[in-house]
């Protein structure tokens, strides 16, 4: 059974970074099209970064560039998120998610299997 555990989440305040981590199970991450997805508040679930199977291009939504990165392990079978100068609109619950297709597509419904979420919270 297909498994995705996040972990990495916490509260820091405006400016600080985080890393989140997402362990697979019975799923090799270096095989497949991750995401990271996010939901705040009242607000609907968005992709933040994704990777492709092949070749490994990532994609990043256009307010994370340059201060989130998203890179696989394939020796430890997990996928990161890197992120820095953390605002407190990124405060969400951050999910991992196993795409269905070869690349990280931009709708929930293209994934089918999802981790538990990790609550990032940014006190400003």
């Amino acid at each position: 059974q297909v498994e995705l555990v996040e972990s990495g989440g916490g509260l820091v305040q405006a400016g600080g970074s985080l890393r989140l981590s997402c362990a697979a199970s019975e799923l090799t991450v270096s095989n497949y099209a991750m995401g990271w997805y996010r939901q705040g508040p009242g607000k609907e679930r968005e992709l933040v970064a994704g990777i492709s199977s092949a070749g490994g291009s990532t994609y990043y939504k256009d307010s994370m560039k340059g201060r989130f990165t998203l890179s696989r392990d394939s020796a430890k079978n997990t996928v990161t998120l890197q992120m820095n100068s953390l605002q407190s609109e990124d405060t969400a619950v951050y999910y991992c998610a196993h795409s269905s297709g070869p690349v990280a597509g931009p709708r929930p419904d293209d994934y089918d299997y999802w981790g538990q979420g990790a609550q990032v919270t940014v006190s400003s």
